[in-house]
Order: structure tokens, then sequence, then C-alpha cells
């Protein structure tokens, strides 16, 4: 239940379920404080999520209440997370993100094919005969409200280069290279190819689990950010050590 405002507008939640991990702090200096961000735990604040944030943990830890996300990660998905510590600092890094100047490296574990042919859309191989990499393009909608986006007929918004990089069995690790940065962009993405990342409770069906099933966390790694600093030049890259693991069940 939530009541009230939080600090910074954020609405607190009472009788809020805790989630019982951490980030892991990277990085940081005056401006910026890069973590790793476990499965389970959302960016910052919304619907029954208040504490259980990596923007509120890292405010409390720190005792800075300006903190915030230069970007954000999905609650589902872990990995490098950028937050911003100096207000005067919030637009230069937000905006390395919002002009996509951040090179984003994912990793996941999805099948191992054969492929679908998505409905709309265009997939072009990039290294013919192989079949990997390849670049998916299409046009992805989310709807606030909307549980699931979905792809549609109409100009392309949605961009993402994808390589097989291993075999596990019937599993396979796929790293993406996402070119454009649409809400769920990588999971439609994947499910379009008939290659459903592990865990995915929304993609292709909604699937109900409790807020305290931490069994299948989706097997989604923001694995690698770089991009040059807006105020030293220097070129900065982050790496996630969250692991992906197969979890006995395609």
């Amino acid at each position: 239940m939530a009541v009230g405002s939080g600090q910074r507008g954020h609405r607190m939640v009472l009788k809020e379920p805790q989630i019982p991990f951490e980030p892991r702090i990277i990085y940081e200096d005056q401006r910026i404080i890069v973590v790793d961000k476990p499965h389970f735990l959302a960016t910052m604040p919304r619907g029954m999520w208040y504490a259980s944030t990596v923007l509120i943990r890292m405010r409390r830890l720190y005792g800075e209440p300006a903190i915030i996300p230069a970007h954000r990660l999905d609650r589902a998905t872990a990995g490098v997370l950028v937050l911003v510590r100096d207000p005067a600092a919030r637009r230069a890094y937000q905006m390395l993100f919002q002009e996509h100047r951040v090179r984003k490296v994912y990793q996941c574990l999805a099948p191992v094919g054969p492929m679908a042919r998505p409905r709309t859309g265009t997939v072009q191989h990039l290294d013919p005969p192989r079949v990997f990499p390849l670049e998916r393009r299409s046009r992805v909608i989310k709807r606030r409200g909307v549980l699931q986006a979905w792809e549609e007929r109409g100009p392309v918004n949605a961009v993402t280069r994808i390589d097989l990089t291993a075999g596990q069995g019937c599993l396979a690790t796929y790293t993406l290279y996402p070119k454009t940065g649409k809400t769920h962009q990588l999971r439609v993405h994947m499910n379009a190819l008939g290659l459903p990342i592990v865990g995915d409770d929304l993609y292709p069906r909604i699937q109900t689990r409790a807020y305290d099933d931490f069994s299948r966390p989706l097997q989604l790694v923001a694995r690698r950010l770089e991009f040059t600093d807006p105020f030293t030049g220097v070129n900065r890259i982050f790496n996630s050590s969250v692991p992906l693991e197969p979890q006995g069940e395609v």
C-alpha cells in the first residue's frame, strides 16, 4: 500500500515486501555512482516498490537524497546501472543515454534455434550464410498500464544486433547490442524470433508469480556500458559480474 510522498516526490509504501538482494557498487566519483543491479530489484519507486529499489537504497546508503538514475533497467533485468549524485551533472549524463551515445552490450540465455519468422519488421543476416550475427528491426509499442509490449507495422523504432556466443545443450548464450532503447525491446525481439529469454514471465505469455518467488530470474544481463565521460573526456567502461544461470527448462 502506498500513501503520502517520500523523498523527491516518491510515494512511501507501507508493508512493502523485502527483496533480499543488494546492488554491488562498481565505481563512484563526485558525480556518478555505478552499480551492478541484481534481478528483482527495481531501479526506482513504482507501484508496490519503494525501499526495495536501487534509488532509495543508494540514497539511504550515501545519505544523499539528490541521487537519481541516469537511465533505467527493468526490475527483472540485472546489470550495470548508472546513477548521478551531483545535481549539476544530471542533464549531461542523462543526455548520453537519451541521445544513444552509450554503447550497450547485453547477454541472455535463450533456446537454440530454429528461429521463427517474425510477423512484422525485418531480419538481416550480417554474415551470410551464417544465421548469426543478425539485425532485427521492427516497431515496438508499449502502453502505460499494459504489461506487454508488442510489434506492429509502421516506421521502425527498435533495432537490435544479435549474435550467438555459445551453446549450452538446448540453450545458448546470445550477445545483444541494442541500437535503440524501447521498453522491453530485447525481450520482444528475442521472442519474435522464437527464442524467448529463459525466465521471462511476460513473453511469449504472461505468467503470474509470487513477488517472493526468486527461483527463475530473467536470464538477461546488461553486461557492459561504455561512454565518454562528458566532464573528464575519459572513456568509461563498466562490466557486470551477474552470471547467467541455466534453470533446467526452456
